[in-house]
């Protein structure tokens, strides 16, 4: 019998090609052909090569993001990288054959990485990094722009300063603690004894928690009590602290005491509300150029996962990036 043919909202031929469906929440992906995708205005073509899994996209998965939700059937897979088959009107940056990378879809009804190829807004993109694999580059979007978004667009990290990254060794915070250190910060970063050497392998200190240190700048990844404590280890007069996960309840007088600021990190925003999308083009142009200068290194675990191997991919999710790899 041949494959049900899936209908996702977008512009599409009637060409089939390959994705893998989320048809309810908390069930496995199943293969299945769904109709190839047109650049419309202002949008790329892009023949997928690998799509980067993170921890957002097993919440997805399992129901369990309201922040994030897809109408179903869906394609997940928020990070990508391939390469340019065709370009929208409109379209000056790119053409066909470039190698692109982007943190394009997979949340708010916008199609995932998932999938052979995915016409995409071009501002999401930026150029891969010509140094490393397109298997790595797919790896580095939603943790980079995070990343970038706290130390730079929120806490304007300066050379000499001193920089807490609370969970260093987790995919946002091993960003973290490498952009500071190009940014030419002093860097800590918390972590379980285990994460020490790969903490301190980067250039960081280790710290295994903070006890009444004071830092200029602390990036919290962890929230709930981490980012508590957070508020106490920022400096007085000027310290900020930033966090990628401050959902819950809590109380702002620790902060407020140290004369010190607070900053919250949304990576999703642009693609959720289609506002500010040029600007992760713009971080991720900046990632390429961090990369190829030696500055930004990916860790990758060592197995490897076809696009009908999707669900082995979610289950493998841990220490070290995980990516599809879909061409």
């Amino acid at each position: 019998m041949p494959p049900t043919l899936v209908s996702i909202p977008t512009q599409l031929t009637g060409v089939p090609m390959k994705a893998m469906i989320l048809e309810a929440a908390g069930k496995p992906l199943s293969l299945r052909d769904i109709a190839k995708p047109v650049p419309a205005e202002g949008q790329v073509l892009v023949r997928i090569h690998a799509s980067g899994v993170n921890p957002l996209d097993l919440k997805i998965a399992a129901g369990k993001a309201e922040h994030a939700r897809m109408p179903l059937p869906a394609v997940l897979g928020i990070d990508m990288a391939g390469v340019v088959e065709a370009v929208g009107p409109g379209v000056t940056g790119f053409a066909p054959g470039d190698s692109v990378f982007g943190m394009t879809g997979g949340v708010g009804g916008v199609q995932g990485s998932l999938a052979e190829y995915a016409a995409v807004d071009a501002d999401l993109l930026a150029h891969a990094p010509r140094s490393i694999s397109l298997r790595e580059a797919a790896a580095l979007p939603l943790v980079f722009i995070t990343a970038w978004e706290g130390l730079v667009d929120r806490a304007r990290v300066q050379p000499g300063q001193s920089v807490l990254v609370q969970g260093g060794a987790g995919g946002v915070g091993r960003m973290a603690v490498q952009l500071a250190l190009a940014s030419g910060a002093k860097v800590t970063a918390t972590g379980r004894p285990a994460q020490r050497e790969q903490i301190e392998a980067m250039g960081a200190r280790f710290l295994e928690q903070v006890d009444g240190e004071e830092f200029d700048i602390v990036y919290d990844t962890v929230g709930g009590e981490v980012l508590d404590a957070s508020f106490r280890a920022a400096r007085q007069y000027g310290g900020h602290v930033v966090s990628a996960l401050g959902w819950g309840t809590h109380a702002l007088a620790p902060l407020s005491f140290r004369a010190a600021t607070y900053s919250g990190v949304f990576t999703l925003l642009p693609l959720l509300s289609g506002k500010g999308r040029a600007a992760h083009g713009a971080i991720l142009k900046e990632a390429a150029r961090l990369v190829d200068a030696g500055k930004l290194k990916v860790q990758l675990q060592a197995g490897r996962f076809t696009l009908e191997q999707a669900n082995a991919a979610h289950a493998a999710v841990g220490a070290g990036k995980v990516v599809v790899d879909v061409a």
